[in-house]
């Protein structure tokens, strides 16, 4: 695995001379990741504005989310594919600019048909950046600081994740729709300003190409792997996206106290992210058990306990811590597992994860209108634990 990142020749700027550490271009990809992941869950909590100017449904507004997963899933499978070659730096910055022109397009959009356009430009930013950025931070920093810069980059999504809705909700209202959107781009022209400033030239693996793809993809450890992934995400997306009407049958709590929740899940879940990063360094065996597994315990918690107003709080900070740590986690495993093929691998966890969000919004969704508005507490948090067992006694090429 290479360590860090490269100096790029005078005469030609390709990457080439030894390697320098650049923790400043670890920040400059999680200030990436930030800009773009908040521009994915912005629509969340503008859909009845941008539905209502637009003149479409509320559920027609809504699969700008939907058309961005799905472009995501595809870019980070076939990123490394389609530009084998390129100079990562350039790729990185590329992408962040495809943020914000994206979200550019959005806020001028006259109709339905140019917001989805501009979506799926978005989903190639999301699923591009996220599935590069483990390959391109382990050229950054030295082999053994990788879960640490992994923290730096996930910290970006954590903040995305708990900062986006509420904080689009209220600018919405007071500004207006589109003109969120115009921060939402202003956002990504910062970290591509800071990227531009600090990210350094950082030459494309080794191995790259389809046949890189294909080798990654008949490993029976990946295979394997991919598949607790999976269940690990749609376990937390089946319960997290219903979170609400689960709570509400399970207890009296009121929007207010809900709001509460989500902060403490949200504050939880950065306090997660934090720990995930040395533990991944230092012992990772145990992190990859220890955070999808206190997923999966916060949520069959949560629908256990639930009627008490008190431990409904404690499930949701175990929940948080959980969530929290397994985006580290589970890209520092396939780091372990196909340390030769990082673009490779992180392309295919990241395609797993969109997949994921589908998957567990639609299981989810299911069992409230078949079952019981808490049952997808349970089946998640029960599948949460079964992908973490699953991941932890997977033998990865680089020992634990």
């Amino acid at each position: 695995m290479t360590s860090t990142a490269t100096s790029p020749d005078p005469a030609t700027g390709t990457p080439t001379g030894p390697p320098q550490a650049s923790w400043a271009g670890v920040v400059s990809l999680g200030l990436g990741i930030f800009a773009i992941v908040m521009s994915e869950f912005l629509p969340a909590s503008l859909l009845p504005r941008i539905a209502e100017d637009l003149r479409v449904s509320e559920g027609a507004a809504g699969q700008a989310v939907t058309t961005t997963a799905i472009a995501g899933a595809l870019a980070a499978l076939l990123i490394s594919v389609v530009l084998p070659r390129a100079d990562r730096r350039t790729v990185m910055m590329g992408l962040t600019a495809l943020a914000a022109v994206s979200n550019l397009l959005v806020a001028l959009a006259p109709n339905l048909a140019v917001l989805l356009a501009a979506r799926l430009l978005l989903g190639v930013a999301l699923g591009g950046f996220w599935a590069m950025a483990t390959a391109t931070a382990s050229q950054l920093v030295p082999a053994d600081h990788l879960g640490r810069a992994l923290t730096v980059v996930n910290s970006g999504v954590a903040l995305a994740t708990v900062a986006a809705v509420p904080l689009g909700s209220w600018l919405g209202e007071v500004w207006g729709w589109r003109e969120v959107f115009v921060l939402g781009a202003g956002v990504a022209v910062v970290a591509l300003v800071v990227q531009a400033a600090t990210l350094p030239h950082v030459a494309a693996s080794a191995s790259t190409g389809l046949r890189a793809l294909g080798a990654t993809l008949r490993s029976p450890v990946v295979l394997v792997g991919l598949f607790a992934v999976l269940v690990i995400f749609a376990g937390h997306f089946s319960g997290f996206t219903y979170i609400r009407p689960a709570t509400e049958s399970l207890s009296d709590l009121g929007t207010g106290a809900l709001a509460g929740l989500l902060l403490v899940f949200g504050i939880a879940n950065f306090a997660g992210t934090a720990v995930s990063g040395p533990l991944a360094d230092r012992a990772p065996q145990v992190g990859t058990f220890l955070f999808p597994g206190l997923l999966g315990a916060g949520m069959v918690l949560m629908y256990a306990t639930g009627s008490s107003e008190t431990w409904l709080f404690v499930a949701a900070a175990v929940w948080g811590f959980g969530f929290g740590g397994v985006p580290t986690t589970v890209l520092s495993w396939g780091a372990r597992a196909e340390p030769d093929r990082l673009e490779q691998v992180g392309g295919v966890i990241v395609t797993a994860c969109n997949l994921a969000i589908a998957l567990g919004a639609i299981v989810g969704g299911a069992l409230v209108d078949g079952t019981a508005a808490d049952a997808p507490l349970l089946v998640g948090g029960v599948a949460a634990i079964v992908g973490a067992l699953t991941l932890t006694s997977l033998r990865t090429k680089v020992g634990a």
